[in-house]
């Protein structure tokens, strides 16, 4: 399971108590499908130069903006995300939708040049796909993309953009039940304000039981004094 995309949302407290309406922010370079588009986009660069010069710069330029909307999408939808979660969810849905694009460009690159897209029972995809599940930061595949043709790279690009697609789809989904559940900014708001106010009435409730005990004690030693017959020395 990625880091911190199990984590819940509770209604947060500042230092001295008050309640926040704001989310809890997401590390979004903990996430591993983040992390992967990172990979993807640097890829897909190597790949385009190496690869895609004589193609033209529209469709080098489409690819790697596909890969850079990917990877940004998910920085700005998890950044809007703590007061905006509607935002959020936008920009994650843009995020996969560029992915998907990516996807598909690598797919149609290898049916253009007769090469093989490669699919599961086979040894070439099996090593890839747990390669790729394995590893998820940059520094894990950097020194790899020179040594790749074509044909692996594109394989290697296709299958890491299905892992963060399926990482986003139920990422998306679970934000979407936290804000069912939670709802937006406008109701955290009010949340936080009537967890606030009935703060302050506990606070005011138990100072008022506590100026009732000291009544009672200072009415409990006036009676003591009275019995023994000191009542004019405490007056």
């Amino acid at each position: 399971m990625e880091k911190n995309e199990e984590d819940q949302s509770p209604m947060r407290h500042y230092s001295d108590g008050t309640a926040s309406s704001l989310r809890k922010s997401v590390v979004y370079t903990e996430l591993r499908f983040y992390q992967r588009s990172e990979v993807l986009y640097q890829l897909t660069k190597v790949f385009c130069q190496r690869f895609l010069p004589k193609y033209g710069d529209r469709t080098v330029d489409q690819m790697v903006q596909a890969a850079r909307s990917t990877k940004q999408n998910i920085v700005e939808g998890s950044k809007d995300g703590q007061t905006s979660m509607e935002v959020e969810l936008k920009l994650l849905g843009i995020a996969r939708g560029s992915n998907g694009e990516l996807q598909e460009d690598y797919q149609d690159y290898l049916k253009q040049l007769g090469k093989k897209e490669w699919f599961g029972n086979n040894p070439r995809f099996d090593r890839l796909h747990d390669f790729c599940k394995a590893h998820s930061k940059l520094d894990d595949y950097r020194d790899l993309f020179p040594k790749m043709d074509d044909e692996e790279l594109a394989n290697m690009a296709i299958c890491l953009c299905h892992q963060v697609d399926s990482a986003l789809a139920k990422y998306i989904e679970r934000k979407d039940r936290e804000f069912t559940t939670e709802g937006g900014i406008r109701e955290r708001m009010t949340a936080a304000r009537l967890e606030q106010r009935t703060t302050q009435k506990e606070i005011i409730d138990r100072q008022a039981q506590e100026i009732l005990s000291l009544r009672q004690e200072i009415d409990r030693l006036r009676t003591l004094l009275e019995a023994s017959g000191l009542s004019g020395i405490s007056g």
